[in-house]
């Protein structure tokens, strides 16, 4: 770690890229410490961390929110040093009326704090320094996840129609491991869910909820022979997309599939087909200009309100 005496000495870019990248660090071995119940920091670090916050606090061209949070972290990092029994100081002018000194009654509200100081830290820095913000600049815990402490709707099926986008089919994922779909089916062209993309946004539950690529609507064939001739015989099918039954009177059935169309095209003629041909289309009623929705926030709408008819 770099000697605080020597941050001083560089540029103001330079010098916030730095503590950027140390922050950076400092937060995924908080992660990995938390989940592993080890030591996270030393108190030489406390007592750096507190300095570099402080130091901070002392650049007239951060905001006085800006300077708020890194007086703010000054003070959980003073508190995890008088936790372990030893007392510091940092100077750092605040705006009026900010405790710096936080409370921290048990070792998970310390570590949370000590987290959330970290990150507001960092994030100030990222955009100060002109870097935009990425999802790999979101720090979460390894995705490890329990399938056994999952509540799941049997036979509760989504159809991602060529999703094209990574993150959406992530985001989707997540979303419906949340509310109990029992699997996901992915039309041949869907983005891969293996892609890292994918696999960040949706934090592990790629590998807890049961999913296949499969085209249930291929041009060649009748929708109730594919169906019929697939584990899933008998399904009724509806579509999320305009022109439907809006959401709060839409009959949701207790088995059926939800399909979901790409983010640029909706669903496809042959799906909607499909759908209006069994159970019909279900639509969120928008109130703005735009009145459009991204892809998995439409799909998060409407998979809660499914599952909600059933809990």
């Amino acid at each position: 770690m770099i000697p605080l005496y020597k941050l001083e000495k560089l540029p103001r870019i330079q010098k916030f890229r730095k503590i950027a990248k140390i922050f950076i660090f400092a937060e995924n071995r908080l992660n990995t410490a938390a989940e592993k119940s080890q030591k996270i920091f030393n108190e030489a670090e406390f007592v750096f961390y507190s300095e570099a916050a402080a130091l901070l606090c002392k650049d007239d061209l951060f905001s006085n929110d800006a300077k708020r949070v890194f007086a703010e972290a000054a003070g959980v990092f003073n508190s995890c040093i008088t936790a372990n029994g030893t007392e510091t100081k940092t100077e750092c002018t605040m705006p009026a009326n900010i405790n710096t000194r936080v409370s921290l009654d048990t070792q998970d509200a310390m570590v949370s704090q000590l987290h959330r100081a970290l990150n507001n830290v960092k994030h100030i820095l990222l955009v100060e320094t002109g870097r935009d913000q990425a999802d790999w600049d979101f720090t979460c815990g390894d995705g490890r996840l329990d399938s056994q402490k999952r509540q799941v709707f049997k036979e509760m099926y989504v159809y991602m129609e060529d999703i094209r986008s990574p993150f959406n089919v992530g985001a989707m994922f997540r979303t419906a491991e949340s509310f109990g779909v029992e699997k996901i089916i992915l039309s041949p062209f869907c983005a891969d869910p293996r892609h890292k993309r994918a696999e960040r946004t949706a934090m592990g539950c790629i590998d807890i909820i049961q999913w296949e690529r499969q085209d249930l609507f291929p041009a060649q064939n009748d929708l109730q022979e594919k169906l019929q001739s697939e584990p899933q015989s008998g399904l009724p099918v509806f579509a999320l997309e305009t022109g439907g039954i809006p959401l709060a009177d839409f009959p949701f059935p207790r088995r059926g599939i939800l399909i979901t169309g790409s983010e640029e095209l909706g669903v496809s003629p042959r799906a909607l087909a499909a759908a209006d041909a069994s159970l019909g289309r279900v639509s969120i009623p928008c109130y703005g200009t735009k009145a459009s929705l991204n892809v998995s926030v439409a799909f998060g709408i409407a998979v809660q309100a499914w599952a909600q008819r059933f809990m």
